[in-house]
């Protein structure tokens, strides 16, 4: 048996970022330990889809911090443990093998995992799913052969991977089961913009299109299509969403809807328990309603938060919600919660890569997507839907005007 001050249930960059600013704020040696089922220390996942699986990042340039980082400072990382019970009565997780994990304070940061297609064939070879360090690795090695390649979904995994294999010479098909890609985030306007992108570049896209099987023998050959035929290919990654990992602790007691359910200060129902990252479905106090949130930014400021939580700081976790993508020569960011907005402004030339969108409602700014612009527009972006700006929506509108004369 094992006991520690703090442990995080996770090892991902919740855990990774957690680590560091618990070091700045005065941790002491043995105080913490990492309990990750991963067999790599804490790593940034976005090269995982972008510069990592593109080849131009290694393994090393991803971690989050070196595995001498934690060894040095008396971190406690257990890799490759898989945990079958956490007992909150006696404070202790028990894994499937090795010593239990004694803890004063818990964070559960077990994230989310692929959903997977439920089809004939889904156990074919060279049908992937992109999540781990370990799946972007495999990936990228099955790339080098390919000739062929068919990614299923239009979100901002499937629009990345498509882009790094496109690059790599591979023949690709996106498969859309919407009638737009990204058409939760994007504009109609946005959505044309980046399928004309895709299709200039060699990206075939099918969309409103079902999988209804995969064929081959062991090996992938084929996605068939409710409509459509079967497209042939040499490999398939499917990125149709994730599900939030919560058996471990809906098992234990902790309250658990869609996510681990946290307050604002990221607390579970249980004293001394928190839990941060994809898998936390938290209390936004900027936008006044219950979120989960499967990105890259989130992790590491709820990792951030919860380390201070820890060392005693209170106060409600406040923090605008924002993402980063890069798909060929475009880089964009966006911030904010786009789904309750009346009005949707587009400043800027929609036919060049240049542009910015902004989601209003009752003239407040709630969304702001930024290409190429700028810096004043992103820079006002994050402020403005923080702060609840009004703008005139004609004067935003009009890119030969500074950004900031559209506040009100």
């Amino acid at each position: 048996m094992s006991e520690y001050r703090f442990v995080i249930l996770g090892g991902g960059m919740v855990a990774g970022y957690a680590a560091k600013e618990l070091v700045e704020l005065g941790l002491k040696p043995g105080e913490l330990a990492i309990v990750s089922a991963d067999t790599s220390v804490p790593y940034e996942r976005p090269p995982l889809s972008k510069g990592f699986l593109a080849g131009r990042e290694t393994e090393d340039a991803v971690l989050i911090s070196p595995e001498a980082f934690y060894r040095d400072r008396g971190i406690q990382v257990k890799l490759d443990c898989e945990i079958s019970t956490i007992d909150l009565k006696r404070k202790r997780l028990i894994p499937k093998s090795g010593e239990e994990i004694v803890f004063n304070k818990l964070i559960v940061a077990t994230g989310a995992s692929p959903r997977v297609l439920e089809v004939p064939g889904a156990k074919l070879r060279n049908l992937y799913y992109l999540r781990s360090l370990s799946d972007s690795k495999t990936i990228r090695d099955a790339a080098k052969t390919a000739k062929r390649a068919v990614v299923i979904g239009g979100g901002f995994i499937g629009m990345e991977v498509a882009a790094v294999l496109a690059q790599k010479g591979i023949a690709i098909t996106m498969v859309l089961g919407e009638d737009r890609v990204s058409k939760r985030l994007f504009s109609p306007e946005m959505s044309t913009f980046f399928e004309n992108y895709y299709t200039a570049r060699g990206v075939q896209l099918v969309k409103s299109a079902t999988v209804t099987e995969l064929r081959g023998e062991n090996t992938l050959r084929a996605v068939v299509l409710k409509k459509g035929g079967a497209l042939e290919c040499d490999i398939a990654v499917a990125g149709i969403g994730v599900r939030p990992v919560t058996d471990l602790a809906g098992n234990s007691g902790i309250t658990v809807a869609d996510g681990v359910t946290v307050n604002e200060y990221l607390q579970t129902n249980q004293n001394d328990i928190y839990a941060a990252g994809d898998v936390a479905n938290y209390q936004d106090v900027l936008f006044e309603k219950r979120r989960r949130v499967e990105h890259w930014d989130n992790a590491v400021s709820q990792g951030q938060y919860c380390a201070r939580a820890l060392m005693g700081e209170k106060a409600a976790f406040k923090h605008v919600p924002y993402f980063f993508s890069d798909v060929f020569d475009l880089s964009y960011e966006y911030w904010g919660d786009s789904s309750n907005a009346d009005e949707i402004i587009h400043r800027g030339d929609l036919s060049s890569n240049s542009f910015s969108v902004w989601w209003l409602r009752q003239s407040r700014v709630i969304a702001a997507f930024v290409m190429s612009r700028p810096d004043e527009e992103r820079d006002a972006a994050p402020k403005w839907i923080e702060e609840k700006q009004r703008v005139s929506g004609v004067t935003l509108k009009d890119a030969s005007r500074p950004v900031s004369s559209a506040a009100e």
